[in-house]
């Protein structure tokens, strides 16, 4: 069996889509012939928790922990909840007070590529010794937090072992990036510590076309593209809801706010008095104050259901229940290379998607491929609220159902049969 060392910030007890690539990717290695040894932080600051992915973490699966020094930590002295938006990538543009303005710019200036830089020094040194002594020869590093990419730089340099570099988001083309407040050369030494990774490294591995194709403009390293996916879970039978509900599950923040979306259900409402009816709008996950003001403008308020953050479990359990899936992205060319990761587990639910997005966003290649939904852009209002009221007929008739195509692909296990030939 060959061994390989897995670098990563987030593993349970941690929420969130991040955590479950690596966890699964380690769940089934062993069955392709690579035996994962997982290094995480002994005592790590994550956004977000959720204990049922404790129980998912497989018996053999050795994990190796070192403490972490983080400074969110210190600045949450002065403002808690700002600090804990700023970890999660949690950037507001508007009306920004100066206490966020500066953790911001301390966030963008003095630590780079991000807060979590001073676990890197510490785990080379430890990483170094254990690496010889286990016989390890391939080493991945999966970021955000990019910082974890340096690690993997520097053991490349100094034991001259097989690394490959997962980015499960773009690095300085991220959505959140230009808005640190960087000074000049802060940006220039993102850039360079950006190209030294690509450079470096054996194999680049990527979520998305789009973020291949940008990387692809500034390295020749080989460049192979595995998106997130789904698992086959077993659960109790799960019964459809009897009202027409579209979901949403994730956060809804400022940035993310379809307006299209909630105009064309506010005039669905107005005009069809059965719509109104059977019409419910569920919210599971962090949404902004903005956002719940757009709804209600917009006549929803009494259609609203909000849940607040659920487990893992609990929002599989909604997706399956729920007559249409809502996916929603921001409206902007750097996210046009966004997969969240809930579009596979959606495609896995087996009911029809509505996804916004800008346009040439890589989820619409993937709906039109698998043919589990639809896609829209933010000028495309009227063909959104037409096809929300075909999807309503398809309900009253107990025709609303998905013919999938070609989704096995995006299995899990059939996503680390990849990874293992690259490993």
């Amino acid at each position: 069996m060959k061994k390989v060392l897995i670098i990563t910030y987030y593993w349970p007890p941690a929420g969130g889509p991040g955590v479950q690539r690596w966890l699964n990717f380690a769940k089934y290695l062993p069955q392709f012939g690579v035996t994962p040894v997982v290094y995480v932080p002994e005592n790590p600051e994550y956004p977000m928790e959720d204990a049922s992915f404790v129980a998912e973490v497989p018996k053999e699966v050795k994990v190796i922990k070192q403490p972490i020094f983080e400074p969110y930590k210190l600045a949450s002295i002065f403002s808690k909840k700002k600090t804990q938006q700023i970890s999660k990538g949690i950037i507001t543009s508007k009306k920004q007070s100066f206490m966020e303005k500066m953790l911001l710019w301390i966030r963008g200036n003095f630590f780079i590529p991000d807060a979590r830089k001073f676990w890197v020094k510490p785990s080379v040194a430890y990483l170094r010794s254990y690496i010889q002594k286990e016989g390890i020869d391939t080493i991945i590093t999966t970021g955000p937090p990019h910082s974890l990419h340096l690690i993997g730089l520097h053991l490349k340099k100094e034991l001259n072992v097989k690394w490959i570099a997962d980015f499960r988001d773009p690095w300085t083309n991220i959505g959140y990036h230009s808005e640190l407040k960087l000074s000049r050369r802060s940006q220039q030494k993102h850039k360079k510590l950006e190209r030294d990774v690509l450079d470096n490294a054996n194999r680049v591995v990527v979520t998305s076309f789009t973020t291949k194709t940008e990387f692809s403009t500034i390295t020749n390293t080989p460049i192979e593209v595995i998106t997130n996916g789904f698992l086959d879970e077993e659960f109790e039978a799960v019964s459809l809801d009897n009202k027409f509900t579209c979901a949403h599950i994730g956060s809804l923040l400022s940035g993310r706010n379809p307006l299209i979306l909630w105009e064309a259900i506010g005039e669905l409402l107005s005009e069809n008095n059965d719509f109104a009816k059977d019409f419910r709008l569920r919210l599971a996950g962090a949404v902004s104050n903005n956002v719940l003001e757009s709804i209600k403008k917009c006549g929803i308020g009494a259609h609203l259901e909000v849940l607040g953050y659920i487990s893992h479990n609990e929002a599989l359990k909604m997706q399956r229940s729920s007559q249409v899936l809502l996916l929603i992205e921001i409206n902007a060319e750097k996210t046009r290379g966004i997969i969240p990761g809930k579009l596979f587990e959606y495609m896995a639910s087996k009911r029809p998607i509505m996804a916004i997005g800008p346009v040439k966003w890589d989820v619409e290649k993937i709906l039109n491929d698998t043919k589990t939904g639809f896609y829209f852009n933010y000028e495309e209002k009227n063909k959104l609220k037409k096809q929300l009221l075909s999807s309503y007929e398809a309900y009253k008739t107990d025709k609303l159902y998905v013919n999938s195509v070609g989704v096995s692909k995006y299995h899990r296990k059939n996503l680390t049969s990849h990874l293992a030939t690259i490993i």
